[in-house]
């Protein structure tokens, strides 16, 4: 019997710093897109004069946020900063510190891949319920996009700067090329 001949897959480019372990206590600024940027957690408006913009959340948004405020309860050492849910997208600021724990419940893994594909992971299952038992409009393939973006925080300057970001991103939001009325 031939053996059948080996496929080849292109390797996808690591979106992570290699060599980096992103285990290591500090601070982490991470963003992640809803896939094809779908507008899917509510949109933004504005609050009045003394106010900016916000972000007014609809069931799937306040599910989301819920989950990402949850992230501490599932790991020791872990606290969330600055974050934003916006409607295609989440900015969020996560600090690891030294902890003789380990993840509670069904954790694949400690350090800052782990907490995302868990974050991503529950609330694609909440989300799924949602659909079936709430009527959320339905989505086919994934509800986030493959990976997401990092950065490691390397100083408090730095600290300011994207917590500021985190908190005038519902300001920008009309510049964002997903951006619709």
């Amino acid at each position: 019997m031939k053996t059948p001949p080996r496929v080849s897959f292109p390797q996808r480019k690591s979106l992570r710093l290699k060599h980096y372990d992103y285990s290591l206590e500090g601070m982490y600024f991470v963003t992640m897109c809803t896939e094809d940027r779908r507008c899917l957690f509510g949109h933004v408006v504005g609050a009045g004069p003394s106010a900016g913009p916000k972000v007014q959340f609809n069931e799937i948004g306040s599910m989301v946020e819920s989950i990402w405020y949850q992230i501490p309860d599932h790991y020791p050492g872990v606290e969330i900063d600055e974050f934003i849910v916006m409607p295609n997208h989440l900015h969020g600021i996560i600090r690891l510190m030294p902890s003789d724990g380990r993840p509670q419940g069904a954790a694949p893994t400690f350090g800052l891949p782990g907490i995302i594909q868990r974050f991503k992971s529950l609330t694609t299952t909440r989300y799924r319920h949602g659909v079936k038992q709430s009527n959320w409009p339905p989505f086919s393939g994934r509800l986030w996009q493959r990976g997401y973006h990092d950065r490691i925080i390397r100083n408090e300057s730095e600290l300011n700067k994207i917590g500021q970001y985190i908190v005038d991103n519902p300001a920008k939001w009309e510049e964002d090329p997903e951006y619709s009325v």
